[in-house]
């Protein structure tokens, strides 16, 4: 398995960063849909702490991707039958999930300084809130924070959709070049 980007598909490194990244984010907006479901207390704090460090991961993952893609550039895409604008559209796509992974979590991080609320970095340490609790505020960025987090969802989804309409319909290289290549 390459550790680096070939012409044939993305090493090992950028792959484990999407799929972590993947499954952190699926890990973070499930327990920000549910976590008032938890019960009040440890469990719903404990909740609360990994779905804040996951968000803060993504937040790392996403400099080191993009310091990754800038020493070890991706592979090009490739042709394919819709032509340059399906190119140009997934390229737009890609920067907009930057955006949102990025914007997802500092709206939250936001979110719990408006709260009034200390972040937790993975249990190392706090950063306590640089604001007094503001209700109002904090409730406009919850909102913002929610949108934001449901539009990821929306936009990750049709990303998937769509690398399974390269692989099963268009039948091009698009999905295998993010899955594991072993024996190589």
């Amino acid at each position: 398995m390459l550790i680096c980007n070939s012409s044939k598909g993305y090493g090992a490194i950028p792959q484990a960063i999407h799929w972590l990244t993947v499954i952190l984010v699926v890990v973070a907006w499930t327990l920000g849909l549910l976590g008032d479901e938890l019960p009040k207390g440890t469990q719903r704090d404990a909740g609360l702490f990994v779905h804040i460090s996951a968000g803060l991961a993504v937040i790392i993952l996403l400099v080191v991707r993009l310091a990754w893609n800038f020493f070890n550039p991706p592979p090009s895409a490739g042709s394919t039958t819709l032509g340059i604008w399906l190119v140009r559209a997934g390229h737009a796509a890609h920067y907009l999930l930057c955006v949102l992974l990025f914007a997802v979590p500092v709206a939250g991080i936001v979110l719990q300084f408006a709260r009034g609320d200390s972040i937790a970095l993975f249990g190392l340490f706090e950063i306590a809130s640089p604001w007094v609790k503001d209700r109002a505020f904090s409730g406009n960025i919850e909102e913002v924070h929610e949108v934001l987090a449901h539009t990821l969802m929306i936009v990750a989804g049709l990303h998937a959709a769509a690398a399974l309409i390269h692989h099963w319909i268009l039948r091009d290289q698009t999905l295998a070049r993010m899955l594991p290549r072993f024996g190589e």
